[in-house]
């Protein structure tokens, strides 16, 4: 025990190396399996193509962004005691390890889709195990990369600024170095931005153009080989949902643990590891969480044609989480002291303020229950309002029998419903975690809940290498079989696709509330008064934030999707030949719409997340500043669960004509009018719940975390010195009072 008392710092990257070694053994797996014809090898060929243009498109654009920034991080270093001009090199790394996270995961997915089809050739059980592999050496990658960049640069930045110099663990030192490893968060969400909003744009430029003109129009499958979109439209959902999805959860894996680590600094605690356990907690938790992860996945596996999908990655699920929740006790009660603790805000001259309830390791623990509680609670809704055969699907199918504007007005009042229990869930989760510990209670909280996210990608990725799989199999005209085994896949990567996004949202606001609170910690502000009318103002600015990024998201969709449509009219009026397989559209040409100009339009909504804090908070103080991230953090989460169920919701209840809806006693399938009002649906809903819908959760986490890295230079106020740990709470009573200044008249009267 002693050995661990000494070396957990040091252990902490072994958890990610466990990882990537899993990961290499899966995907070589992968790899090995069989894939398919040549003309399968082909189409495969082409969407690996696509995808590995558009990434290099954008690591061109965002490389510049990447030395600018760091180039403006190390100077501000140099300006503050609590920084230091090494923040550019943890910024780097961090959108490095940001942008091959997505990277692994892509190339894996363009390796696995085609290998799922040739394997739903052979069986069900086959092709899902094809698939999950694949989704699992994402979400292994992912975590794994996250935990080892953490976890190495913290020993490294500890070392240098705290254990070398004598500096304590709640002072100055290990300020700077917390700060300069923000730095490494401000990295990996900035990429996550840019990669979320560009693929976003890209794949739903791509669908809708294949949608309108190909289904509606030329009334061909979404999928064939025909309709000159789909090779942009398959590649979109590797650049989109796999390396956008891979950057973004890798983001909000690190954010989570920086949170939790800032907060943790802002704690005495009588620990057995120097006084930094509530700092290495959450990365612990997380190593935890990603060996469990291992072993949900190995569970995931079905043995016939009829057993459930769903079930399957249920149960895989539900394991993951069960495990790490009991590890999880267990680690706690050895990791953080048996003394009651609190945070040195939550002091003046050394005495406890009045009403501070301490908190103990068992409170701790029950905030990463809660954690766990939300995040499962979260995808169990989610599901209900997107997957198929719930009410709220059955209601939009209901309502396409009457017309396009009636499926879309169905889909609206699904989404706008879907974020009642969702936003309870996560106020009780709020509410229930800061009982038990506090502000870092709600930061452990959304640590525990990040815990299994190698897990939650891995089902979220199985859903596009499902979604390829099938187009492959449409283009290359397989058997009938063979695509309802991949539509099996599809329908039920659709509903973990809009859990997935459920779950990163409220581990999002959660996060932010995390981030918020150490903002307000760093940037030396006692509290947030909304009624100053600056505050006020900074608070409705940033609940305006999440409509105009979104704004902007769908209509660069929009503009894209209409040139797409163009040129997908155009080949088919001009080049002859195509409606008979007697001649090959120019697939190319709409991959490089799609490209231009989802690089294009990224810029915009990027740049309002970085620096609309920076200008607020150098403007108008850091009270204003935290005005606007609670805007936009409240605003973002709604938006967010709005704009992800209802397209979710579009979208399933699209795919239930594909199988077949009895509607007021009459069956409805493909192409009959229904039908065609539920693709039109589906159509509003694409950029909805792939575009600016996910996007919502980086944006609130990029902003709080901009705003946690210039608090140091907003912060007029020293950094309060360490204190004793108090056994006892002494009471004190503190009147505060605002007073507003009195008129003549006033004073007359």
């Amino acid at each position: 025990m002693d050995f661990l008392n000494n070396y957990l710092i040091y252990l902490i990257p072994v958890f990610g190396l466990i990882g990537i070694a899993f990961m290499a053994v899966k995907a070589a797996w992968v790899t090995k399996q069989d894939a398919g014809d040549g003309d399968m090898a082909t189409l495969a060929g082409y969407i690996a193509d696509g995808a590995m243009a558009f990434l290099r498109a954008e690591w061109k654009v965002l490389s510049y962004f990447v030395i600018v920034a760091g180039i403006l991080l190390a100077w501000s270093g140099t300006t503050v005691a609590t920084s230091s001009p090494v923040i550019a090199v943890s910024f780097i790394i961090g959108a490095f390890l940001s942008a091959f996270a997505g990277y692994l995961g892509m190339r894996i997915a363009t390796k696995a889709n085609v290998r799922t089809t040739q394997a739903a050739r052979t069986s069900l059980a086959q092709a899902l195990k094809v698939s999950f592999t694949g989704g699992t050496v994402m979400g292994l990658g992912v975590a794994g990369l996250a935990i080892i960049g953490l976890g190495s640069l913290f020993i490294v930045f500890y070392t240098m600024y705290v254990k070398n110099t004598g500096g304590s663990v709640n002072g100055e030192a290990m300020a700077k170095a917390l700060d300069v490893l923000a730095g490494f968060s401000l990295g990996a969400e900035s990429i996550a931005l840019f990669a979320r909003v560009g693929g976003g744009i890209y794949t739903k430029a791509a669908d809708v153009g294949a949608d309108l003109v190909g289904k509606v129009e030329a009334g061909i499958p979404e999928d064939d080989v025909r309709n000159p979109a789909t090779i942009a439209d398959n590649v979109g959902d590797n650049v989109g949902d796999v390396a956008g999805m891979g950057a973004d959860l890798f983001g909000s894996y690190v954010a989570t643990m920086l949170a939790t680590m800032v907060l943790g600094r802002e704690i005495v605690s009588h620990d057995a590891f120097g006084g930094i356990a509530p700092i290495l907690l959450p990365m612990v938790i997380a190593g935890l969480g990603l060996i469990f992860s291992i072993v949900g996945a190995a569970l995931v596996r079905i043995k016939s044609e009829t057993d459930s999908v769903q079930k399957a990655l249920n149960i895989g699920n539900w394991a993951s989480i069960i495990f790490t929740a009991i590890a999880t006790y267990f680690v706690v009660q050895w990791m953080l002291p048996n003394d009651s603790f609190h945070m040195v805000r939550d002091e003046v001259n050394g005495v406890v303020k009045a009403g501070v309830v301490p908190f103990t390791k068992d409170g701790v623990f029950m905030s990463i229950v809660v954690g766990l509680v939300v995040g499962t609670l979260m995808s169990i809704i989610t599901e209900y309002y997107t997957a198929m055969g719930k009410r709220p699907v059955l209601s939009i199918i209901r309502q396409s029998s009457t017309g396009h504007a009636t499926n879309i007005i169905g889909g609206l009042s699904v989404g706008m419903e879907s974020t009642v229990l969702p936003i309870l869930v996560l106020a009780s989760g709020i509410y229930g975690s800061y009982h038990f510990a506090g502000l870092y209670g709600v930061a452990i909280a959304a640590a525990g809940m990040m815990a299994t996210t190698a897990m939650q990608l891995a089902i979220d990725a199985f859903g596009p290498i499902a979604d390829n799989a099938g187009g492959i199999a449409e283009m290359s005209r397989l058997p009938e079989e063979v695509r309802h085994r991949t539509d099996n896949l599809d329908a039920v990567g659709n509903t973990t696709a809009a859990t997935g996004k459920g779950f990163a949202i409220a581990s999002a606001a959660l996060t932010s509330l995390a981030l918020f609170a150490a903002f307000v910690g760093v940037a030396g502000i006692e509290h947030i008064d909304i009624y100053k009318a600056d505050v006020l103002a900074g608070l409705f600015v940033g609940g305006m934030i999440p409509f105009i990024f979104s704004a902007l998201c769908i209509s660069a969709v929009g503009r894209a999707a209409m040139a797409m449509v163009e040129e997908v009219r155009r080949q088919f009026r001009e080049i002859p030949g195509i409606m008979e397989y007697k001649a090959k559209p120019e697939y190319e040409k709409c991959v490089a719409i799609s490209t231009k100009a989802s690089i294009r339009e990224m810029v915009a909504p990027g740049l309002i997340a970085l620096i609309t804090p920076i200008i607020i908070g150098f403007a108008f103080g850091p009270e204003v500043l935290g005005g606007l991230l609670a805007g936009v953090t409240v605003s973002g989460v709604l938006m967010g669960i709005f704009q992800s169920n209802a397209g979710g919701a579009w979208d399933n209840a699209k795919k239930s004509f594909e199988k077949g809806c009895m509607i007021n006693g009459e069956m409805h399938y493909k192409k009959s009018e229904p039908h065609k009002a539920s693709v039109t649906g589906d159509t509003v809903g694409d950029p909805f719940k792939d575009t600016s819908g996910p996007s919502m959760n980086i944006l609130i986490k990029l902003m709080s975390i901009v705003s946690l890295v210039i608090a140091p230079h907003l912060n007029s106020k020293p950094t309060p010195a360490p204190t004793a740990m108090k056994h006892e709470v002494k009471k004190q009573v503190i009147v505060q009072a605002y007073v507003s200044p009195i008129t003549k008249n006033e004073k007359k009267g």
